[in-house]
């Protein structure tokens, strides 16, 4: 049995109820909330609070959880056939608005995520009924987001600030500029990665997240690892289960010595 969320009415209602694969599988808007976020253990009352720097994971660990849950989130959200452009603008809105659902996108943040002047990607979420369509003219994207999961975030403005900036650079993974669909992949890849345990994650909550097919998400792996952006990745089709390598850590070359050479002493 799988915890699945179901999204009715544009994200306006949810239910959260225990479900089969296959069920949880052809019921639309839904998506399987993942066991790390079940099974995460808490902290305890009488332990005191270890600082970023102790744990060696710091604010980067919650901000990964916290984007991997946003993911899952438009998984359910979202239509199905939502691009991978329209789901990279989805998160950054949905994390970087305000209790009232309100975002603001500055010009210089859309260029870089190269989706500066895209109007149909506002389209793709206004016909799903998540934003009202914005002013695409205005140098200050200003939108207003519809869905009210939204505006019930547990996390502090600044924290899903910092975890919208993870999102672009999902370290420790990189990736050249490439298309919108091979960005999601890495940016889905990389939320999934745990510290200290293998790095795998069912092909189906892949492919759900990356708006694509488990062929089509296959095929984005092998660019990847093309792409040097991992090593290696296996599907196991007994469990459906896919993990991968990241690539090994590229030794610094040592500058080179100036050789010594003996001098006979002066006269």
């Amino acid at each position: 049995m799988l915890l699945a969320l179901t999204g009715d009415r544009g994200g306006r209602t949810w239910r959260l109820a225990d479900t089969c694969a296959a069920c949880a599988a052809a019921t639309s808007h839904t998506a399987v909330v993942p066991d790390t976020l079940l099974s995460s253990p808490r902290p305890q009352p009488a332990a005191p609070p270890r600082s970023a720097a102790r744990t060696g994971l710091g604010t980067e660990f919650d901000e990964r959880v916290r984007v991997r849950e946003m993911l899952t989130y438009l998984g359910a959200a979202l239509p199905r056939f939502t691009s991978p452009a329209a789901r990279l603008l989805g998160l950054q809105c949905a994390l970087r608005a305000d209790t009232r659902g309100h975002v603001r996108l500055p010009a210089g943040l859309l260029r870089g995520m190269r989706l500066r002047g895209h109007r149909e990607l506002w389209q793709e979420l206004a016909h799903a009924g998540w934003l009202e369509p914005p002013d695409v003219r205005s140098p200050l994207m200003q939108v207003r987001l519809l869905d009210a999961a939204v505006l019930d975030q547990a996390l502090g403005r600044c924290a899903r600030r910092r975890a919208a900036h993870w999102a672009l650079h999902p370290a420790p993974l990189a990736l050249p500029p490439a298309p919108p669909a091979l960005r999601l992949t890495v940016l889905v890849v990389a939320a999934h990665m745990c510290a200290n345990a293998a790095h795998s994650a069912d092909m189906d909550v892949l492919a759900r997240l990356c708006g694509h097919s488990p062929q089509q998400t296959g095929e984005l792996l092998d660019r990847l690892v093309a792409t040097c952006t991992l090593r290696a990745w296996q599907h196991n089709r007994e469990t459906d289960e896919v993990s991968w390598q990241l690539p090994q850590p590229r030794a610094r070359a040592r500058p080179a010595v100036p050789s010594r050479r003996c001098q006979a002493p002066l006269p």
